[in-house]
């Protein structure tokens, strides 16, 4: 190694990097390529991304360190400072798995609204961007227009347009193509707006490569990506992964601080979010033996502040209050201008947001299931760190935000993780031997709980009268009850039946830390109907949107307290709607029409304005709230 220079090497993945003396592991974990969980950012607060170092030496990497954790020679990669060649072992519960992303399983030929209003027709199939073929008289010493005004004012005649914008590096190569291809040429084009057209692409002759599209949803934890054939309306590819920007923070208030408090750090959220994109681009492409410029359009769906970072917009202002973003509107821009791995002229078209905390996704999700053109009252719910909410119908919508924190996207308790193998989504609690049964994604060892075991669970507890109404922990007899060393803890899985290094537990901080996330999303519910003056029952829908909302069961989401008390067939597990919309949206212009024109309906309640929120945030903090009468069903 040169003066300075070290090599860490990093078990079981053998990566190697090299880094200068006093990088933190953290750092050399993300330049080998290897994903450590660090829910605060690096901060040293969540003791998340614990590793072990087995040669070497490296200085500090306490902070907020289990005991039990300290004591079997872990240390924490975001305060451990690298003091020569190292050799650093990652447990299990340290890397970040590949979640569970939630791709829905449709037909190959995409219905354009499958959960639109029923008797209505689908949104009709007028992608983004359509090719045109283009047959020109060659120029002759009388007929001597330029190639640029010959081809545009054929495309006019055969548009009907009035204007035909064309990008510069499309005129540099259109002398050639248009001989090449003998004056018959395929064009692709983009309507800017009624009679105005953007040509992003001649191609000679008839062109038989594929005209594709690419809609994606850019979520805080996971991006989902479509790649679809826009003249066909297929689908020819789906895939997701985590989004790379975790390692800045698990939520958008640590990313926002990042992207403002850290030199150069907007920089980085946006290219780790971009390399996130292209590298489910680059698997696509590379599977149906395609080329990066066959995508000709691009629409992305997500919240306000994912949007922010993805176009490199400093979303600073969105976390203080009045929380005004930057813009709630994006322009459009080129797939050249972001670095997008796509054809340079493509469009990128990003879904309006409505307000810092209500974005694309909220509204990608209204859009596809049909809540604002239905004369039925709906409530449409995404739960996340945030818990994004719209209620109403064609005539009105109020939306709103909570911040459920990020306990129901498994940070935020002891033995939290994403929905990725080994995450406990079910368990069951027999109340008499208080006997605990896990089921986990994947049917893996258990190496922690995801967001919807987190629900099973705390129903399953407070069932087997494991804690009371207020989250308290029994003093009842199992060796599964115990006092650890942070406080009460109940045990739901021995170190025996995971990875043999430690049991996974839930405790009493964690049911807290549960029941106020539980506890903002009701009373955002609930505010939502009082603002709308509307009881419970004049709900007629439900729409539980994302990964969560797919695997949560209804009744113990309800005994809870999370969800209101209403007939299950009221409620509609909708899936990805933030992909599903965008998706739509390429497809469909009248379809991205409609989004605006949802973004422009929607009034939005701010919930930190009077005392209102924080009245029912209280009276929800208990199981499954301090008014029994709103739970009817739930029986003690």
């Amino acid at each position: 190694m040169g003066a300075g220079r070290c090599r860490v090497t990093f078990l079981p993945h053998g990566l190697e990097t090299e880094v200068e003396e006093g990088t933190d592991l953290l750092q050399a974990a993300a330049r080998a390529g290897v994903e450590l969980r660090s829910v605060c950012g690096g901060e040293g607060v969540c003791g998340r991304c614990t590793v072990a170092v087995r040669r070497g030496r490296v200085a500090g990497g306490e902070g907020n360190l289990p005991p039990e954790a300290r004591r079997q020679g872990y240390v924490l990669a975001c305060r451990a400072l690298v003091q020569g060649d190292v050799e650093v072992e990652v447990p299990p519960e340290a890397r970040v798995a590949e979640p569970e992303v939630l791709l829905d399983r449709l037909s190959r030929r995409e219905v354009l609204a499958e959960s639109h209003l029923e008797g209505e027709e689908a949104y009709p199939r007028e992608p983004l961007v359509r090719r045109l073929p283009v047959e020109l008289e060659p120029p002759t010493l009388i007929e001597n227009a330029s190639d640029l005004a010959r081809l545009t004012a054929q495309v006019r005649r055969l548009t009907g347009a009035h204007e035909v914008e064309v990008p510069l590096g499309v005129l540099r190569r259109l002398p050639h193509t248009l001989r090449a291809g003998e004056w018959t040429v395929s064009v692709t084009l983009q309507e800017l707006q009624p009679g105005r057209l953007k040509l992003l692409e001649v191609e000679p002759g008839a062109s038989r490569r594929p005209l594709c599209g690419l809609a994606v949803d850019i979520g805080t934890t996971t991006v989902s990506t479509l790649l679809l054939d826009l003249e066909t309306g297929y689908t020819l590819d789906r895939r997701g992964t985590y989004n790379r920007q975790h390692r800045f923070g698990a939520d958008v208030i640590s990313r926002i601080i990042h992207a403002t408090e850290v030199e150069g750090g907007l920089g980085q959220l946006q290219a780790a979010a971009l390399e996130t994109i292209n590298g489910l681009v680059g698997q696509a492409l590379d599977r149906r033996g395609l080329e990066p410029g066959d995508i000709r359009a691009v629409v992305a769906a997500g919240n306000t502040t994912m949007t922010h970072l993805f176009l490199g917009i400093p979303p600073g202002w969105i976390r203080l209050e009045p929380y005004i973003p930057a813009a709630s509107t994006l322009p459009v821009v080129t797939a050249g201008e972001l670095g997008l791995m796509a054809h340079p002229q493509a469009p990128v078209v990003s879904l309006p947001a409505v307000a810092s905390y209500v974005g694309g996704d909220i509204v990608a999700g209204v859009l596809v299931t049909g809540v604002g053109l239905s004369p039925r009252t709906s409530l449409f719910i995404d739960i996340g760190t945030n818990g994004e909410m719209v209620l109403g119908n064609r005539e009105w919508m109020v939306a709103c935000a909570c911040s459920a924190g990020p306990c129901f996207e498994g940070s935020g308790v002891s033995c939290g993780m994403q929905a990725a193998p080994g995450a406990i989504q079910r368990v069951e609690v027999d109340p008499e031997s208080l006997e605990v049964t896990v089921s986990t994604v994947g049917g893996e060892k258990p190496l922690g709980i995801c967001g919807s075991g987190l629900v099973d669970l705390l129903s399953k507890i407070h069932r087997a009268r494991v804690i009371d109404r207020a989250g308290r922990l029994q003093p009842v007899r199992s060796p599964r009850r115990r006092d650890g060393e942070e406080g009460p803890e109940f045990v739901l899985a021995w170190a025996s039946q995971g990875n043999g290094r430690r049991d996974i537990v839930i405790r009493e901080s964690d049911v807290q830390n549960l029941l106020r996330a539980k506890g903002a999303v009701f009373a955002g519910i609930r505010s939502l109907l009082k603002a709308a003056d509307l009881p419970p029952d004049g709900v007629e829908r439900i729409f539980i949107a994302g990964g969560f909302g797919n695997y949560l069961n209804l009744r113990d989401a309800i005994n809870i307290g999370l969800l209101p008390d209403l007939p299950p067939e009221r409620y509609r597990f909708s899936g990805n709607t933030s992909l599903k919309g965008a998706r739509l949206a390429l497809l469909s212009r009248p379809a991205l029409e409609d989004a605006h024109q949802i973004a422009r309906r929607m009034t939005y309640l701010e919930l930190s304005v009077g005392a209102g929120f924080m009245e029912e945030f209280t009276s929800a903090l208990f199981i499954p709230h301090t008014d029994l009468g709103l739970f009817p069903s739930v029986k003690e």
